[in-house]
């Protein structure tokens, strides 16, 4: 191979090792993209929503294990998290923080309570209109050490903590940020969603 082309391709291989590099880095450590299948979280977020997730918020995991190492801060009552779920660690679920270590936690027809007080939740959506047992009545419960208790905001659509309990501190793979894509299919690209702050 002529020496010119020999140095220009292995220009190009190191130039594409470092990409590969930093997307792992980048991945691993920092943000990861996520899409919305389901509709648990309706109207907050829609199915086909794509989203970047802060993995660096609440700590670094050092791969393969979960192990966290340098928190910025802990999860808080209404973040918007992506966690591993506890029924089948291959599939990330997206649900909201209601409660934290220590809440008591509490639904009497449909309506939340947490500490005794119940809260005012503009984000939340219902379908129907019965109350049920376990979904709509449960608690009151204290949310132990170290772990979550999280609900979907499409409140009577939501598979959550109600149903197969609390999250892991070590299972949160991070905080919601942005949408930056957002579309029904091809044909109908939702562009007022694209750049907005998940909340």
């Amino acid at each position: 191979m002529n020496p010119r082309w020999q140095k220009v391709l292995l220009e190009y291989l190191e130039a594409l090792a470092v990409a590969l590099i930093l997307a792992f880095v980048i991945r691993t450590f920092v943000v990861q993209a996520f899409k919305i299948p389901s509709g648990s979280m309706l109207d907050t977020l829609l199915i086909g929503d794509h989203l970047l997730v802060n993995k660096f918020l609440y700590g670094t995991r050092i791969p393969f294990t979960d192990k966290v190492i340098m928190p910025l801060e802990d999860p808080q009552r209404g973040d918007v998290i992506v966690f591993e779920f506890p029924e089948d660690t291959s599939k990330d679920f997206i649900k909201r923080i209601i409660g934290v270590p220590g809440d008591v936690v509490e639904m009497k027809d449909k309506a939340l309570y947490r500490n005794g007080e119940k809260l005012v939740e503009p984000y939340i959506k219902h379908t129907d209109p019965n109350a049920q047992q376990r979904r709509d009545n449960f608690g009151p419960i204290t949310v132990p050490a170290g772990k979550y208790f999280v609900l979907g905001d499409n409140r009577d659509e939501s598979y959550d903590s109600r149903f197969w309990g609390f999250v892991d501190k070590e299972k949160i793979r991070g905080k919601a940020w942005v949408i930056y894509w957002s579309w029904d299919g091809p044909s109908e690209i939702r562009f007022d969603r694209i750049g907005r702050m998940v909340k």
